[in-house]
Parts: C-alpha cells; structure tokens; sequence
C-alpha cells in the first residue's frame, strides 16, 4: 500500500462527516468520504485505504455489515476499522465489532484530539505493517535467487516443520550434502 494511502470517513450525516474531516485533517493524511456502507465498499475496492473510520448506523448497507464484507476479501481484510455510534455502547455490539478484528469502537460525540491520536497511530502502525510485509518478500526473493542455483536447493521455509528426532536441516537434505 503506498504511503499516501486515504483514511476513509463513512457517516450518512454530512455535518459529522465535516467535523469528522476537521478532526484529522492535522494528520495531513489524504481524506476520503462515503456517506453509506455501499459507497464506502466501492470506494475501498477503488483504491488504496490506511484506515477506514465508520459509522455502525446506517440506513442500507450498516458499519458492521461493510466490516464483515471487508474481511472477506484479501485486499481490504487487514485494513484497521474504527466503528463510530451515536448510541451507548453495549456489550452485544461490542462484541459483534471486535469480534470482527475493529480495532476500537467510538461513541459520538468523539474528542477530536484524541480521535486523531487514535488514528494516526493505527494508522501509521498498519502502514509500518506493509512495509515490514513488502521487504520480508523482497529478501525472500533474493534469498531464492542466490540460493537456489544448479544442484543446490533454496532454504527451506523458517516455518518448516523438522520431523521429531532428526537435526534441524536433516529434512532438507542439508545434512548429508555437508558430510561429503
């Protein structure tokens, strides 16, 4: 995901979407907007998403409906959800949200201060994510160039499993190469 990547803002009420914006336009992140569950889904295909803040009510499409269909799909599963509601929090939401990987529900009206703070650092925290992801696969891949060469396996997978009782290597062939 590049680094200018959007915080999408979903609310069907058009003055919370504006003091929403107001509220994190000091992050000097790119701001998209969505005034329902459906347009926030369209948008979140479209294009590059660091986090999407979500009202739960909605008419139509609603915040926890969009967060179900997001973690369905592999490009937006990973992306941080915060969930806003204009109602009292309660334990069955609650546990619907966070059941669904939200990293934090909101009650309106929100602290804008601590809002962005909340944000930036979800944020920040995810894009640190993808780039640790995108190096960890470029290593990779010139580890697999440089050792996999004619007659020499490439390193088996950190995660590989060695069978009980044998060497760590012995399942690889790594062992009997080195006694010749």
């Amino acid at each position: 995901m590049p680094p200018d990547a959007r915080i999408l803002i979903v609310d069907d009420h058009k003055d919370t979407l504006y003091a929403l914006e107001n509220a994190l336009a000091p992050l000097g992140r790119p701001l998209g907007r969505a005034t329902s569950g459906d347009e926030a889904l369209k948008q979140l295909l479209r294009g590059p998403v660091g986090l999407v803040l979500l009202d739960v009510h909605m008419p139509g499409t609603g915040g926890l409906e969009v967060v179900r269909y997001m973690r369905r799909l592999e490009q937006t599963q990973h992306i941080p959800v915060v969930l806003l509601t204009g109602f009292a929090r309660d334990r069955q939401l609650g546990g619907a949200a966070y059941a669904l990987g939200v990293a934090d529900l909101v009650t309106k009206p929100v602290d804008p201060w601590a809002l962005r703070t909340k944000v930036r650092h979800l944020y920040d925290t995810h894009q640190r994510h993808l780039a640790l992801e995108r190096e960890i696969r470029t290593l990779r891949a010139r580890l697999e160039e440089h050792t996999a060469g004619p007659g020499r396996p490439a390193l088996p997978h950190p995660h590989a499993r060695v069978p009980p009782g044998q060497p760590a290597g012995a399942h690889t062939g790594e062992l009997e190469r080195d006694r010749t």
